[in-house]
């Protein structure tokens, strides 16, 4: 008999529904929330509203795209941490009255180990393999030695790399979200011309808010002298900043590849759908020798796609969730449990 899971992902601000059969994601379904971009931001409030109005449309839109019928469907999985508690919220209470509703196992998943996991979507890294995880909240290092076993080698000791993106664009004037468009602008500037400070911290650890600092002074600096000169150095500037968060990670990844004695690294998160990040991956893996994986970029950022395939490992495992687990805003990874 086949196993189908539904899988909701509600973290943030993107409301999903993914369906997986038997491993094999058929449908992943996303509805984004553009209200946010008049903030700057993502609003909290403002989130868990709209995902209140998307969760059942994009359900539906997910089922009639795997092609299933609702009887046919064995477990439910929704995003139970960490993320905004208030949109997690709306994504464990549909879980939960859906699965009660049908009399299904419930599965409660981690949203950090399904960015891992989201590799074997389409592809099948070799363990133990090395995941580097960059999205707006978090920065990590993982040992990844099977499907649901996995240790925090080194982590941010304050802001991620996603964060230093969106920030530095911010700080120059760019509109919400800042990410992608440093990564669009720096396709044609020149990524040696502006240098920024690299903090140096733990031997497997990150820093950014230094790297922010530093670029935030620079920018007060030229600006004082040339009012324009945020938008006369732009595509420079942008590509200076990527350039120097991309060889942050870069350096963090490859000592701590061959301090483990790693042959497979990957990327993962939404800051894995940057272009500079993903040629830098590469160009680290081809010079070593190593294999690399990188998600397709439907995979990189939320998704319940991730959240599926870890559910349908922990449905093989016979990890399941009670009625009364619930959603946590924090979760370590390293202090995971079935529940």
């Amino acid at each position: 008999m086949s196993t189908v899971i539904l899988a909701i992902e509600s973290s943030c601000d993107d409301t999903s529904a993914s369906i997986c059969k038997d491993g094999k994601i058929l449908a992943n379904v996303i509805a984004g929330q553009a209200v946010h971009e008049a903030w700057g931001g993502v609003v909290p409030e403002l989130a868990s509203r709209a995902h209140q109005q998307n969760i059942v449309p994009v359900v539906e839109a997910a089922v009639k795209k795997a092609g299933i019928a609702m009887s046919d469907i064995s477990a439910v999985a929704f995003t139970k941490g960490p993320g905004l508690l208030g949109s997690l919220l709306v994504g464990a209470s549909f879980a939960k009255g859906f699965a009660l509703a049908n009399n299904l196992p419930l599965i409660g998943v981690h949203h950090m180990q399904a960015h891992v996991l989201a590799h074997f979507i389409e592809a099948q890294p070799r363990f133990p393999f090395l995941c580097l995880t960059v999205s707006g909240g978090h920065t990590q290092l993982v040992f990844v030695k099977d499907f649901l076993e996995t240790k925090i080698l080194g982590e941010t000791i304050d802001d991620a790399a996603g964060e230093a993106f969106d920030k530095s664009a911010k700080m120059m004037g760019l509109p919400y979200p800042g990410g992608p468009l440093i990564d669009k602008y720096a396709q044609t500037g020149n990524p040696t011309r502006f240098k920024f400070s690299q903090p140096k911290v733990g031997e497997f650890d990150f820093s950014f808010s230094g790297l922010k600092t530093s670029i935030l002074y620079f920018l007060q600096a030229e600006t004082k002298k040339n009012p324009d000169f945020v938008k006369e150095n732009l595509n420079d500037l942008c590509a200076s900043i990527q350039h120097t968060i991309i060889d942050m990670l870069m350096k963090k990844l490859s000592h701590t590849a061959k301090t483990y004695k790693v042959k497979d690294i990957a990327i993962a998160g939404g800051v894995a759908a940057n272009s500079g990040l993903r040629t830098a991956v590469k160009n680290l893996a081809e010079q070593n020798g190593w294999h690399y994986f990188i998600p397709k970029f439907e995979y990189c950022t939320d998704n319940a796609a991730m959240i599926a395939i870890t559910a349908y490992h922990k449905y093989l495992k016979g990890e399941f969730a009670t009625m009364d687990s619930e959603p946590k805003a924090r979760w370590e990874l390293n202090s995971l449990s079935a529940d």
